[in-house]
């Protein structure tokens, strides 16, 4: 089962790998001396600039289930090892306000009991293990699905390496290791 890994060791852990939280308390992560940014897009999205759209790449449809495919794979052949799944806000937020109606239900189908995050006004991160691979692929589909205005993140400890979880069905991904990249750029659909 998925563990709750409390927000001051989470802070502490990305901290000491150069990254910077962005908002406070909260999950939206990134390095301090920028990285290597990579974009994979669902459905068509003409907020994103031109500059972006050039280190991004689209993703067919259906376009959840391809963008958590492709991330549970990057998963287990580039980044192993746990995977932190947490709110760019807080949790108090997207329990209460941001995504109340549908985020209880995923969390519980992923084996956490929402009723211990919904107090929390930080980014507590949800742990995943290698062996909780569909649970994960699972709750980053959800994520995929349901969110509308917010976003969450997956960090990868001693990978230094995050992901945004877009609202728009989009993964963004960050990195301070070249290889890391290479590697998101060879991943492809069955």
């Amino acid at each position: 089962m998925p563990s709750i890994i409390d927000y001051p060791s989470v802070l502490r852990r990305l901290e000491s790998e150069g990254l910077k939280c962005h908002y406070p308390n909260g999950g939206s992560f990134g390095f301090a001396d920028g990285g290597q940014v990579r974009g994979w897009l669902g459905p068509e999205d003409e907020s994103i600039r031109p500059e972006m759209r050039a280190i991004a790449r689209r993703v067919g449809e259906p376009f959840e289930s391809t963008l958590a495919d492709w991330a549970l794979r990057a998963w287990q052949r580039i980044l192993p090892g746990a995977v932190w799944v947490m709110p760019a806000s807080h949790w108090s937020f997207e329990l209460m306000h941001g995504n109340q109606q549908w985020l209880p239900e995923l969390l519980g189908k992923a084996g956490i009991d929402s009723g211990l995050l919904i107090g929390r006004t930080d980014a507590a991160a949800i742990e995943f293990l290698p062996a909780e691979g569909e649970r994960f692929r699972t709750s980053l589909e959800g994520l995929l699905h349901g969110l509308k205005g917010s976003d969450f993140v997956l960090a990868f400890p001693g990978r230094r390496t995050v992901c945004t979880v877009h609202h728009h069905k989009q993964l963004w991904w960050v990195s301070t290791d070249r290889l890391v990249i290479r590697e998101l750029d060879s991943i492809r659909s069955l």
